[in-house]
């Protein structure tokens, strides 16, 4: 799944960690490490994709160097979608930033958690106005979620990168899908013609698909339109290292795919504000277009067992009282 690069395993993402330990000043590193002992700490679950501070190091002044190790980190954490999305993320957003008068530095915030030369679970996140990425590592298997990717403009109209769309395909596929069903199914499928003005999970901090409306189920629909919808999940998953991408598309392989059901809120033209969703029992992304006259995309890829790393937390605190 995905392109070439597949990401890294545990080892590398630590060694790149370690890379950047090394880079930093030392009241850096005590920024990044500001995080609670227990990673399963009910203050690690609270997040944003909305402009504003974040505990953790702040990229806004770090040097070069020391930025290169922080973007080889995120990168690192990704497969070859999902490192493009979330570089190209923080591009769209300097572009933003120029549009309104604002250049400057980038405002993210990276935080360790736990201890990468430890035996126990660790890792880290990243956050800033639209980009979040919640990486937790343990027995050497890596969690993602909650992954949220943004661009504002959805669209670019200026400048040297004028036609970008950063979420083009986790965009076109969903409309591809629409557009290919018959009113039968289209009627089953829009749950309003007025979309929703986010996602509709916003920033909760364990998701739950049933507050999703139910839209088209995967057995409702024809065969190309099933092979539609199979690319898009699998577009959400690639954005994950290809080992875990493919554990994940496995599960729900195996806990049928018919469990996937599709709903869609809007215009269905380009240029139209609308918004979808995918949701299973334990698996969602949606995806909405509505800011700024629909030029304002948000998406998101939630996994219920899994965000946070919860299942390899708990597994892992279970152990220990043992």
């Amino acid at each position: 799944m995905g392109g070439t690069r597949a990401g890294a395993t545990a080892a590398e993402l630590r060694a790149g960690v370690r890379g950047l330990l090394k880079v930093l000043e030392p009241e850096q590193a005590r920024e990044l490490r500001s995080a609670p002992s227990r990673l399963d700490a009910a203050e690690l679950r609270e997040w944003t994709y909305l402009p504003g501070a974040r505990p953790g190091l702040s990229t806004e002044g770090l040097d070069q160097e020391q930025r290169a190790a922080v973007d080889g980190v995120l990168a690192a954490a990704h497969g070859a979608v999902g490192a493009d999305l979330a570089l190209g993320a923080i591009e769209v957003e300097r572009h933003r930033r120029e549009l309104v008068g604002a250049p400057g530095a980038d405002r993210y915030w990276l935080r360790l958690l736990g201890d990468p030369d430890g035996d126990g679970p660790w890792g880290w996140r990243m956050n800033g106005h639209h980009l979040a990425v919640h990486v937790l590592i343990a027995s050497d298997e890596v969690r993602v979620t909650p992954h949220f990717i943004g661009a504002e403009p959805a669209r670019i109209t200026t400048g040297p990168q004028a036609g970008r769309r950063l979420l083009a395909l986790e965009e076109d596929l969903a409309r591809d899908l629409i557009t290919d069903m018959d009113r039968s199914r289209r009627s089953a499928t829009v749950f309003s013609a007025e979309p929703p003005d986010d996602v509709l999970t916003r920033a909760d901090p364990f998701a739950d698909p049933a507050v999703l409306p139910a839209g088209l189920s995967y057995a409702a629909m024809t065969a190309p339109q099933q092979q539609l919808l199979e690319r898009l999940v699998r577009r959400y998953l690639d954005r994950a290292p290809d080992a875990y991408a493919h554990a994940c598309w496995t599960d729900l392989q195996e806990r049928g795919l018919d469990t996937l059901s599709f709903a869609w809120a809007g215009g269905t033209a380009l240029g139209d504000r609308h918004y979808y969703c995918v949701r299973a029992p334990d698996f969602l992304v949606e995806y909405d277009n509505t800011q700024d006259d629909g030029n304002h995309a948000h998406s998101v890829w939630r996994h219920v067992r899994h965000d946070w790393g919860i299942d390899l937390l708990k597994a892992h605190y279970t152990d220990q009282h043992v």
